[in-house]
């Protein structure tokens, strides 16, 4: 078993950890330090029953820990990119978390700190890349490409060949199309129903959906980022070696 530390202390932080729970009931796989988080007022504190062990920089103690981040809402969904390149680590020290309910269909693959929480379904062939949040019940069909440090809040559904480019926002039940693109850092508000393309950087609602206004994404992230020196257009495509495919052991 190998040390884990979750970086936020937050809801999605606390259903990650009861994810590593589920996992470890399957086939011990880490024991689970606790939280990591900037906000003060939470040090020393406990959320379900983990500590808080203090801030991010705490890492730099904790010698060859595993680490996932989970971090990002609607109002601020590039937090998780900005950890993960203030924290620089190589993509074997990040966990991936697949809760064992969760189920990965033939020639699926995942990237390295995604979760994929209770519920999730991948088809067939369909990719998910590095720090990628997957709620409950979202299902990726056949060809499916979501690309580094996206968000697919609960009940999403992408049909066939749907592409999630880098960094976007897709909330809880929204529907999207087969083949439809959602470009990068854009936002699909909850219950939307996207039947045709979304640009980069818009907000996009409704059924069907249409565009809202553009993207407030915060100032200080500069250009389109990448990730790992990636190109955005391959971000979300994991190397043979940073692949994670579900152990025959483990789950359904």
């Amino acid at each position: 078993m190998r040390d884990l530390v979750i970086v936020g202390a937050g809801g999605f932080a606390r259903e990650t950890a009861a994810a590593v729970r589920a996992v470890n009931d399957a086939r011990s796989r880490w024991r689970l330090l606790g939280f990591l988080d900037d906000d003060a007022a939470l040090h020393g504190t406990e959320r379900i029953g983990l500590p808080v062990l203090g801030g991010i920089d705490r890492l730099a103690e904790l010698g060859e820990t595993e680490v996932v981040v989970c971090v990002g809402n609607p109002r601020n969904y590039l937090a998780r990119q900005q950890i993960v390149r203030r924290l620089a680590l190589p993509a074997d020290r990040y966990a991936t978390v697949v809760h064992p309910s969760a189920h990965l269909g033939t020639a699926c693959s995942v990237g390295p700190g995604t979760v994929l929480l209770a519920g999730a379904v991948l088809t067939a062939e369909a990719t998910v890349g590095a720090h990628v949040a997957v709620m409950p019940h979202v299902v990726l069909t056949h060809d499916g490409r979501v690309s580094d440090h996206v968000t697919l809040a609960s009940g999403v559904r992408l049909g066939g060949g749907a592409a999630v480019h880098l960094g976007a926002y897709v909330g809880a039940g929204a529907l999207i199309r087969e083949g439809v693109t959602i470009g990068e850092w854009s936002q699909v508000g909850m219950g939307s129903v996207v039947l045709r393309d979304v640009p980069p950087g818009e907000v996009w609602v409704g059924n069907p959906a249409r565009r809202l206004r553009a993207a407030e994404l915060p100032t200080a992230a500069g250009p389109v980022p990448q990730v790992d020196g990636a190109h955005p257009e391959s971000a979300g495509v994991p190397t043979p070696d940073q692949r994670w495919t579900r152990p025959t052991a483990v789950g359904s």
